[in-house]
């Protein structure tokens, strides 16, 4: 996470190295209510002030600095309240409370951030990364489809063969006769290109999947050309 996040320690105990001597925690006063608070989320430790968890007075994190007596507040030994999420997906998140922007690295999806979203009860944030989705969907599907073509060859008896592996969105172009090439026994065999084609369609990361096994087939026939 970012310099407001950390680990907790490794050595068997729950206490976070930066998190136990935060400055700040406590009020100067007894009984002063610090603007710091720490949460160990999944097992990360932010800290992060009430003013920014305040942000939504109707989400989960709201409650949370409240006190709410409906929520169970578990805490750890350094006093960071215990949540049960993924660190990784809390990161957006709290950003987004920080400054009011989403920020969503690329290797993150936004569905993880949306279902943190959606668990807080941020309601600014789940439209906002509900736009995202749509808008990223829109442009995938705004790609225009590439065919790929493979010409065959194969003799006539052949052709029977060739029409049963014709699945995983192949399908036949055009069928040409190029004549006899070889007497099979006391009759000719003629011999056909067999022109197919197929669709490729890009997914969000621009690749395509990987052939089946009967598309390699097909491809093993073509390279007989």
């Amino acid at each position: 996470m970012a310099e407001n996040s950390c680990e907790l320690n490794g050595s068997g105990g729950s206490v976070c190295r930066r998190c136990a001597a935060a400055p700040g925690e406590r009020g100067s006063t007894p009984g002063a209510v610090s603007k710091w608070v720490r949460l160990n989320v999944g097992g990360t430790c932010f800290l992060t002030t009430r003013q920014t968890l305040c942000r939504d007075p109707k989400s989960f994190l709201y409650r949370l600095c409240q006190a709410d007596p409906d929520l169970d507040s578990d805490k750890d030994e350094t006093g960071a309240y215990l949540i049960d999420r993924d660190p990784t997906y809390f990161g957006p998140v709290l950003n987004y409370l920080r400054h009011g922007k989403l920020v969503i690295n690329k290797d993150l999806a936004e569905e993880g951030v949306l279902e943190e979203a959606e668990f807080y009860n941020i309601t600014s944030l789940i439209k906002l990364v509900k736009d995202r989705i749509r808008e990223r969907d829109s442009k995938t599907s705004q790609v225009p489809v590439k065919h790929v073509y493979r010409v065959l060859q194969c003799q006539e008896e052949e052709l029977t063969q060739m029409v049963s592996t014709m699945s995983d969105g192949w399908k036949f172009e055009q069928l040409v006769s190029i004549g006899s090439s070889y007497n099979y026994g006391n009759e000719d065999q003629a011999e056909f290109l067999c022109v197919v084609s197929k669709e490729l369609h890009n997914t969000p990361y621009g690749t395509t999947s990987e052939p089946s096994e009967k598309a390699k087939i097909l491809q093993e026939r073509g390279s007989r050309m």
